[in-house]
């Protein structure tokens, strides 16, 4: 495998769920940031039909606001209400830093049934200098005038606890719509986002 950098590099992406070549988009980092917003056509960002899937990367994602979610919302055309119908599933595992008690659960909390509200994409984040979010997400076909649009997204954060804990969520679920989707929106769901890198890659 190749090396990812910010540019133009390209990479065989094979690990990346079925392969294909990873080519670097767009970075954006969070200063205290009410949102992160990639919109297609804008400062260089492409998010249209030229890649198969779009992948981003949330590297040391810090929020302002103690027990926040990191979320996540997308739009058509010029539309910025960000309140398209989602549905989806979410499960997590947990493990306490002192090794006093682990699980793996499905969490009702934070999966949608035809929702409109931002999906998140974390769990409860500790505002502790040194806690942070980490993870990937995938979104496929996003031109698609037929179909859905089907994502995944896989986080790990240090929660906030009696003691803190490493906790895994693993997300899946689509947007209702066959309209070609033009922007995604990512945000704390109370606060800002003060620290992070959010990149865009699409593969092929």
């Amino acid at each position: 495998m190749g090396l990812i950098s910010a540019g133009t590099a390209i990479f065989d992406a094979g690990a990346v769920n079925g392969g294909g070549s990873l080519t670097f988009i767009k970075k954006l980092t969070a200063s205290g940031s009410a949102t992160l917003d990639f919109l297609n056509g804008a400062s260089s960002v492409v998010f249209d039909g030229t890649y198969k899937k779009y992948l981003f990367t949330f590297k040391d994602i810090h929020l302002a606001t103690n027990g926040q979610y990191l979320s996540f919302q997308v739009d058509v055309g010029t539309s910025t209400g960000y309140n398209i119908g989602v549905t989806s599933s979410v499960f997590k595992a947990y493990h306490k830093e002192d090794g006093s008690s682990a699980a793996l659960a499905y969490d009702t909390g934070s999966d949608q049934g035809q929702g409109t509200a931002f999906q998140r994409l974390s769990s409860d984040l500790i505002s502790d200098n040194d806690a942070c979010i980490g993870g990937i997400l995938e979104i496929y076909d996003v031109a698609s005038t037929t179909h859905t649009k089907q994502w995944i997204c896989r986080t790990n954060t240090m929660v906030d606890g009696d003691p803190p804990y490493s906790e895994e969520r693993n997300y899946a679920g689509f947007f209702n719509t066959t309209t070609a989707l033009t922007r995604v929106r990512f945000k704390s769901t109370s606060g800002n986002i003060d620290a992070g890198d959010i990149c865009l890659y699409g593969i092929s």
